[in-house]
């Protein structure tokens, strides 16, 4: 029975045969990771030289980008060198690696989801407590707790389960490391059962996560629905909606990935729903949040007048 440390690489699974189709997928990659990195850079930026947005909402948003910022520069680049080159193929190492940080980032995102969301809640449903709950030092706690929890939960996934012998081969029905994937070539049994409780632990840790999401929602909505303005309704309602919006654009397409029946799974439906979830959310949030929030949007367009303001003024200063 072979170690997996002695498999030197493993084969992804292609998008395409066709070099026109694998050069096309280079570029769309390209174009949704740029989208992600000027997208999450603006916010990450923005957030961070103006004071008017340090604030609880918005100091989470920052750590929101960092973790969006990570996904898609852990499984894009190697799927863009693979496409441009016509290659499947990953070291051992380096798929260890890809997988560590996916699920690294994935399961931050998820709980600075859960986090925002009780932001939202206390900031609808308690507003007198708001900087009593949410100071900056019990900011600095959650996010902290956020990025310890995901590195912990990676490390024991990642560690069990490159911990297993391989022996069903070294192809993935995947364009990137994914756990699940590598579980399936695995012929060991006492491994397999302690990743299957891993699992477990990590389903009820999610689904207590969605719990709190689904219960501050309910709360939110009882208590803008009792404001008596239509205004003051649409700003309560305008503060949630982007965050309703990236919880359901982050969740759909996983929960469809790791639950839908077998007999509708075929590796074309796969690949499009893992980029679903993996891909194309991380390209979609800053504009999802900076469409409904006000500020920041007043503050990115001070920032690029002022960017080509000095431009401008640099050009006639050479004259």
């Amino acid at each position: 029975m072979p170690n997996s440390s002695s498999m030197a690489q493993f084969l992804l699974l292609a998008f395409s045969d066709r070099r026109e189709l694998q050069l096309l997928h280079f570029w769309l990659f390209l174009g949704i990771s740029l989208a992600a990195l000027l997208g999450n850079g603006c916010i990450l930026s923005t957030i961070a030289c103006d004071q008017h947005l340090h604030t609880p909402r918005d100091f989470f948003l920052l750590h929101l980008s960092l973790t969006d910022l990570g996904c898609i520069c852990t499984t894009v680049p190697k799927a863009m060198h693979n496409s441009l080159w016509g290659t499947t193929t990953i070291s051992y190492t380096a798929c260890a690696a890809q997988a560590f940080f996916f699920v690294f980032f994935m399961s931050a995102e998820y709980f600075l989801l859960t986090i925002m969301c009780y932001d939202r809640y206390v900031a609808i449903c308690k507003p007198l407590h708001y900087g009593t709950l949410l100071g900056s030092r019990a900011c600095a706690h959650m996010a902290a707790a956020t990025w310890a929890s995901g590195f912990l939960y990676s490390l024991l996934h990642t560690a069990n389960t490159f911990s297993l012998p391989l022996c069903q081969g070294n192809a993935l029905a995947q364009f990137f490391c994914e756990i699940p994937q590598i579980l399936k070539l695995s012929c060991s049994h006492s491994g397999y059962l302690r990743e299957i409780g891993l699992i477990v632990v990590s389903a009820c840790l999610a689904f207590g996560c969605f719990i709190v999401i689904v219960f501050s929602y309910v709360q939110i909505f009882r208590a803008v629905l009792r404001i008596p303005s239509e205004q003051g309704r649409h700003k309560a309602f305008s503060t949630c909606l982007p965050h309703l919006a990236v919880v359901s654009l982050f969740l759909s397409p996983g929960t469809f990935a790791y639950l839908k029946p077998p007999l509708i799974s075929t590796p074309s439906l796969a690949l499009t729903v893992s980029v679903l979830y993996s891909v194309v959310p991380p390209a979609l949030n800053p504009l999802i949040y900076s469409l409904r929030n006000q500020e920041l949007k007043d503050v990115i367009r001070k920032m690029i007048s002022r960017c080509f303001s000095g431009e401008i003024n640099c050009m006639f200063s050479d004259l």
